[in-house]
């Protein structure tokens, strides 16, 4: 059962379904109907928490993912492909708005995209595509829980310096795992899209329409929710849970089976889409479902990077060490935190298989494609929101800490017009997913978008596409050691990675030609201060750069 809400189809009387008919002097054919021929379908899968080496197309020893593979093979791999912002919420509202968190305004996790913000899906839609989101959107924190690690007051109104609507869209209860039924019968389109399958939260409670149709679908629910129920198993990593959950049931399988219902009714339809399949996974909680459980196991996995090969660890990472040797407790749930060996290595099984059940999902999805014949009218794209530190220097997860398991993800661009396999060590971000998509649609971007295209890069026209690019974050609480949310900034070119922490002594400077695995900071270093020095300046230039350029200002009399 389907539980969520769609909008009438788009008309496609666009002024961009006009524009691209215009001109082509064939008689008979409406302007609509030609951009159809001509515009492809877009698959956008993309998965949550994800670093780029964790695939066996970027190179994975242990870890087997032979569908995303296959697209690699048939396709453009990304192989320096980084975030704007290495967590969940501004790096997706920077996908979808191709800006930068600073411009965008979801600056940090619990904030919400404002709704007037124009996104690519609104573009393709008022161009005649059939849009959808399946699966995770966290555009806003549809919860109505406090911050944590701020000061915080529930008594006293909250007057913010912007006019926003957090309700229009609907809010779970606190507690989603009550009886209580969230409120998901939001009005569309939202943020562009027209059809939508909302899943919230991550592992095997998640709530949305999931949640709805979970609860309606099993009558034992709340008992397949209790943790005391979870099936019998030995490890000890921090939550790691055996759900009792089928295959079926998990979130990955209900998005996988909405996404195959949503391309079968797509294969007699006269117009072009656009859909949005986004897994939690592997995201933590560690609890993969059924076979995929002990599909690996611990002894499979090495820790080649431990904590004692970084050989001047910054604050914030001898903070962690400290609370890790001190038996402190973690912050929040995602918070970055350290651990032993042995529990990395099975949280890093775990994560495998949450891996293979989406690289299952994912093999199925590509199937339906190919079944109802829109393979060859379909770009695949398969990217991630950001990384996981996932063992490196014995830390875990993720937070003030961009070191590259975090920051730099995987991009795969399968298009059917170019169905040969390469691999580019372009630098390029996530903002220039957005202007990539609508190049390719032949829709018009929108004033004050900051990505760039890469159909230079895609065509072969170039090997390179930016020189450096900016990555963006900011807490929205108090963690790893600092005495107010942590912000920071990093440059990042091919040979350096340069950051600066906000009214903090310290900073980092890798050189990543000669320590690709950023084992010494060279901040202090006196033989690293001319390149310090050139990198502050670019930086600067970077940050000056943010600007809003939308609207566009009108000439004064």
């Amino acid at each position: 059962m389907n539980s969520s809400k769609s909008a009438p189809l788009a008309d496609g009387q666009s002024e961009d379904s006009f524009e691209i008919g215009r001109g082509a002097g064939i008689e008979g054919i409406s302007a609509v109907g030609l951009a159809m021929t001509r515009q492809p379908n877009f698959l956008f899968i993309i998965t949550d928490q994800h670093r780029a080496d964790w695939l066996g197309c970027y190179g994975h020893p242990v870890l087997r993912t032979p569908h995303i593979d296959a697209l690699a093979a048939r396709g453009t791999l990304f192989e320096d492909f980084h975030v704007a912002a290495p967590v969940c919420m501004p790096n997706r509202a920077s996908l979808m708005t191709g800006r930068w968190p600073s411009v965008h305004g979801l600056r940090y996790n619990g904030c919400i995209l404002p709704q007037s913000a124009t996104t690519f899906v609104d573009r393709l839609a008022s161009a005649g595509y059939r849009t959808a989101a399946i699966g995770k959107s966290h555009l806003q924190p549809f919860t109505g829980l406090p911050p944590q690690g701020r000061d915080f007051d529930p008594d006293v109104e909250r007057i913010e310096a912007w006019k926003t609507n957090l309700g229009d869209y609907g809010q779970e209860e606190p507690d989603r795992y009550t009886g209580e039924v969230g409120y998901y019968d939001f009005p569309t389109p939202y943020y562009g899209f027209q059809h939508v399958d909302m899943v919230t939260g991550h592992g095997d409670r998640c709530g949305g329409h999931y949640g709805q149709w979970f609860r309606q679908t099993a009558p034992d629910w709340q008992a397949l929710h209790d943790r005391t129920n979870q099936l019998p198993h030995n490890y000890r990593c921090p939550q790691a849970f055996r759900t009792p959950v089928t295959e079926g049931m998990y979130p990955t399988g209900y998005i996988r089976d909405r996404a195959i219902d949503f391309i079968q009714n797509q294969s007699a339809a006269n117009q072009p889409f656009f859909a949005f399949v986004s897994f939690p996974d592997p995201h933590h909680p560690f609890n993969p479902p059924g076979r995929y459980w002990d599909l690996y196991s611990p002894d499979d996995f090495e820790l080649s990077l431990p904590y004692s090969a970084h050989r001047n660890p910054t604050p914030p990472m001898r903070y962690l060490h400290d609370q890790w040797q001190g038996a402190g407790e973690q912050a929040t749930p995602q918070t970055a935190m350290m651990l032993d060996d042995q529990a990395l290595k099975e949280m890093m099984a775990l994560t495998a298989g949450m891996i293979a059940f989406i690289d299952d999902a994912v093999g199925e999805i590509l199937q339906a494609l190919k079944a109802n014949e829109l393979d060859q009218d379909t770009v695949v794209c398969f990217t991630s929101d950001h990384g996981d530190l996932l063992g490196d220097f014995n830390m875990a997860l993720k937070g003030a800490l961009p070191f590259r398991g975090v920051t730099r993800v995987p991009f795969i661009w399968s298009d059917p017009r170019n169905p040969q396999p390469r691999r580019t060590s372009a630098l390029a971000s996530t903002v220039d997913i957005s202007a990539t998509i609508l190049d390719r649609a032949g829709v018009r971007a929108f004033n004050g978008i900051q990505g760039q295209s890469l159909e230079p890069v895609l065509s072969g026209n170039h090997a390179e596409h930016r020189d450096e690019l900016l990555i963006e974050f900011n807490d929205g609480g108090r963690r790893v050691g600092f005495d107010a949310p942590a912000r920071l900034r990093s440059l990042v070119t091919r040979d350096w990675r340069y950051t600066i922490y906000l009214n903090q002594p310290w900073g980092e400077l890798y050189d990543l030609r000669n320590d690709p695995n950023e084992t010494h900071n060279l901040w202090d270093d006196a033989t690293a201060a001319g390149v310090r020095a050139h990198l502050a300046g670019r930086l600067n230039h970077h940050l000056t750069a943010q600007m809003d350029e939308s609207p566009e200002s009108l000439r004064l009399a």
